[in-house]
């Protein structure tokens, strides 16, 4: 199960490689790569945290507010972008044994209702990946549509 400290991991400044498909759908469609920094800070003892992204070259920025709750013991992710100014619908889910985060939750994409599901895996001190997957089909398959590789940043 879970615990107040999963995100750990996170915290601190990082170099991000994104690479997500034109069309979120469309699992045959064109891919495009751009970078971003990343700076996530602890709250609430480690039961909470908070990042930022920068997407300079696109001209925007994302904020993640992840709670974690001690009676489900289980973490809500709460996403905005600069963009539309919004929290997208929570997403809920834990890591287990293995050390891999999956959470799942609901959305639309262009008017059509989707399951969303993000991956944490390939976590150490200097490395993890996220990956965020839509599915139209009640989950029977799953379009990956955006892969972000954190790399920790060099103390300066």
């Amino acid at each position: 199960m879970s615990t107040p400290h999963d995100f750990d991991f996170l915290l601190g400044d990082w170099d991000v490689h994104n690479r997500r498909l034109t069309d979120f759908l469309d699992p045959d469609g064109g891919w495009e790569e751009f970078p971003a920094t990343s700076h996530c800070r602890s709250l609430f003892d480690g039961a909470a945290d908070i990042d930022e992204m920068d997407v300079p070259d696109l001209g925007w920025k994302g904020l993640t507010l992840r709670l974690f709750d001690p009676e489900a013991r289980r973490w809500s992710l709460h996403w905005s972008s600069s963009r539309s100014g919004r929290l997208f619908p929570p997403m809920y889910g834990w890591f287990g044994p293995d050390g891999r985060g999956e959470f799942l939750g609901d959305d639309t994409h262009d008017g059509k209702d989707v399951r969303v599901r993000f991956v944490w895996s390939g976590i150490s001190a200097t490395t993890a990946r996220w990956e965020q997957a839509f599915s139209v089909d009640g989950e029977r398959t799953w379009v990956t549509n955006w892969v972000m590789e954190f790399t920790r940043r060099e103390p300066v």
